[in-house]
């Protein structure tokens, strides 16, 4: 076997010989001498080696070491000019270690490095290619793997960069989860560009089925809809006429900032000020956004006691401007949308049981047989509408000018509220009318009779009679295309408006049916049996059954989104209407919950508490500073910094925190109503409604 020959480095002589690896472990026992600690020793090593075996006391086996030339270095010397000793082996590179960059070789780079880079690049294609062949075969799983992570991001195309804006914003639009949005923004900046184009956004809340915009916000929206500039690496780009017109292509806001800021402010109280700040389609998906968050958890609470005695709350109304509330003591509180008490209502002389509003104009009737007609901005009485011979127990408004209320005289008028006169007396029902449901020119009333029947405003005549219950009818609701009727003979009915006939019996509650709700092609029943089930109209079957409360259900309402329950039992609770899965109880256990009410980001919840009448203003609006369009799109953060994460955990550290003050209100209660009916009463509503019982012998006195 020839002897293996180690190449070692002499600091006193300064040149490279070839030793036997005999002779180094004698000359040197403790093993190869450590590298030269300058560029100076190596080149006086590389100098030194060619006249290595020329020199009289060299080693009889020295051999001097082939200097490569300089213009095409050859690749079969795999011995550095000056190598010290035996390398050590270096750690593999693994996936994610930063790659090399050979753009240029360091002073103190290996030669060998330098010369396979310089050798590389004088090659041709093809040559390269089997060069680079070659190196792979030689590679184990380990070094391809550090490979391919090396080569694989430079082989990638961001699709983005080469695309139209059109094809950019359509793909884009099939992602419907936000904070996935808001990551790719973070991407590049020409997705952050992309992804802040409204229309990116309004797809989205299409896709989430949020409700639209107002007239007046998409109005302007439709003036920066295409405000997005052109891909620079489009093909087309340079072939478009306005290419080089960069002056004209503004950003969204800009444009939608002036003709907005000139707006009068809104008139609906503060919550509804901070809407008209929304004036793009990116504000508006993270408003709605982060409602339906505080919907699900979140939210605060403000608590009046609205009277010290134990008020039945007989009516409640929530619109966008005021709350409603009307007592069996006689008296109507109005309060705004915060829950500031405005004003009360003192005119009936009995207890109030129907009231409907209609912007400014509230109408009322009660036990004192009037129908009343009030300005609720004022506090002022505009009629006094007398007719009736027996308790006014349900109203309904046509227009602003028009109402109908149902007696339990057995008779329905209509009023003119303009003149305050009775226009028509719709007579044919044989008992109590309990219920009134409309639509355009129609309206359909239930009666204690059984029946429900449909009548001409206008004309002042009866077009149709639906007979089938079996006992009354205590809950109704008409779209114009379909009536729902709710009796206690636990049915609910399906009528057609046009031929008077019964499309389907639904059946399931085990008592009273007096809770509907119809919303397209979904109708919501509650029982005093405690359910609440909800209905497909379309195959007239059950979606979900809900067992909601432990007593009767004494409020019940739904949206796209979400149903709210009310029980006797004291709570209120929050269902999911797609799933029919339980999201949250909405407030603290009470004694009992007379009614529950809510629109969009409020939500009002009558109850008693320690025998006390109290209303709780739930608000689910996000923080002021969320709105602020200006810092939305003037600057340039990003979808993820603007809000979905920052002002959600606003709202879970709001979940439990309440703001209690008492706003006591006069307690006057008529001699001649009935008013201790209390939530003992209402538990033994299971198969008759108690409210009613006490009516009827008020009537009698």
């Amino acid at each position: 076997m020839e002897p293996r020959f180690f190449p070692r480095y002499s600091s006193s002589s300064q040149r490279i010989s070839m030793i036997d690896p005999d002779e180094e472990s004698d000359d040197n026992p403790s093993g190869p001498l450590p590298p030269p600690a300058s560029k100076h020793n190596r080149r006086s090593a590389n100098s030194t080696s060619s006249s290595a075996s020329s020199h009289p006391h060299s080693h009889s086996h020295t051999k001097s070491l082939h200097t490569p030339s300089k213009s095409i270095p050859p690749l079969h010397n795999l011995h550095p000019s000056a190598p010290a000793s035996p390398p050590t082996p270096a750690p593999s590179p693994t996936p994610h270690q930063r790659a090399p960059s050979w753009q240029s070789a360091g002073e103190d780079e290996d030669t060998f490095l330098r010369d396979a880079r310089q050798h590389f690049s004088l090659l041709g294609q093809a040559e390269g290619q089997r060069f680079l062949a070659e190196i792979l075969n030689l590679c184990d799983n380990q070094q391809l793997s550090f490979v391919y992570h090396l080569v694989s991001p430079r082989l990638k195309k961001d699709p983005f960069r080469v695309l139209p804006n059109e094809l950019c914003l359509r793909i884009l639009s099939f992602i419907e989860e936000p904070k996935t949005l808001a990551r790719a923004s973070q991407v590049s900046k020409r997705w952050h560009e992309l992804l802040n184009d409204d229309m990116t956004w309004k797809i989205l809340c299409d896709n989430h089925a949020y409700r639209s915009m107002s007239e007046d916000t998409r109005e302007t929206f439709e003036s920066f809809t295409f405000s997005l500039p052109p891909n620079p690496y489009d093909p087309r780009f340079s072939q478009r006429p306005w290419h080089n017109n960069d002056d004209t292509l503004t950003s969204n806001t800009s444009t939608a900032t002036t003709p907005t800021t000139s707006r009068a402010p809104s008139s609906l109280g503060n919550s509804r000020k901070r809407r008209t700040k929304t004036k793009s389609y990116r504000s508006h998906f993270k408003q709605r956004y982060m409602v339906e968050a505080a919907w699900r958890k979140g939210g605060h609470s403000t608590t009046k006691h609205i009277t010290p005695d134990h008020g039945v709350v007989t009516s409640l109304h929530l619109t966008s401007k005021y709350i409603a509330v009307a007592l069996d003591n006689a008296k109507i509180h109005i309060f705004n949308t915060d829950g500031e008490h405005q004003r009360t209502l003192q005119g009936h002389v009995m207890g109030v049981w129907a009231m409907v509003p209609w912007d400014d104009i509230l109408v009322s009737g009660g036990c004192d047989r009037d129908v009343r007609v009030w300005n609720m901005a004022t506090g002022e009485s505009i009629h006094k509408l007398r007719g009736h011979t027996s308790t006014v127990r349900c109203l309904k408004m046509s227009n602003a000018t028009t109402a109908i209320s149902g007696s339990r005289d057995t008779t329905l008028r209509i009023w003119d509220l303009a003149k305050g006169v009775c226009k028509n007396v719709l007579v044919g029902h044989q008992a109590s009318v309990r219920c009134l449901g409309i639509h355009g020119d129609l309206v359909v009333s239930g009666s204690y009779d059984t029946t429900a029947k449909i009548w001409s405003i206008s004309e002042g005549r009866c077009l149709k009679t639906l007979t089938g219950h079996f006992s009354q009818i205590y809950a109704i609701a008409f779209d114009g295309k379909r009536i729902a009727t709710g009796s206690l003979d636990t049915s609910v009915r399906i009528w057609d408006p046009q031929t008077g006939q019964c499309h389907a019996i639904l059946q399931g509650h085990t008592s009273l049916v007096g809770q509907l709700q119809m919303r397209g092609d979904t109708l919501v029943t509650g029982g005093s049996d405690g359910s609440v089930r909800v209905w497909s109209l379309l195959r007239m079957t059950p979606i979900h059954r809900l067992a909601a409360h432990d007593n009767s259900i004494t409020s019940l309402q739904f949206d796209d989104n979400r149903i709210v329950s009310g029980g006797s039992d004291g709570r209120v609770k929050i269902w999911s209407l797609r799933s029919g899965q339980l999201v949250r109880e909405l407030s603290q256990p009470a004694e009992a919950v007379w009614r529950v009410a809510f629109e969009d980001e409020k939500a009002v919840i009558m109850a008693t508490r320690a025998g006390r009448t109290i209303m709780e203003v739930w608000s689910f609006a996000p923080p002021d500073d969320a709105f602020d369009d200006v810092s939305d799109t003037d600057s340039q953060s990003s979808p993820a910094e603007c809000g979905f994460d920052k002002h959600h955990q606003q709202f879970n550290q709001q979940d439990n925190a309440s703001t209690y003050a008492v706003v006591e209100a006069e307690s006057s209660s008529s001699s001649a109503v009935m008013s201790p009916l209390t939530s003992a009463a209402l538990n033994n509503s299971r198969d008759l409604d108690m409210q009613d019982v006490f009516m009827d012998a008020n009537a009698e006195q």
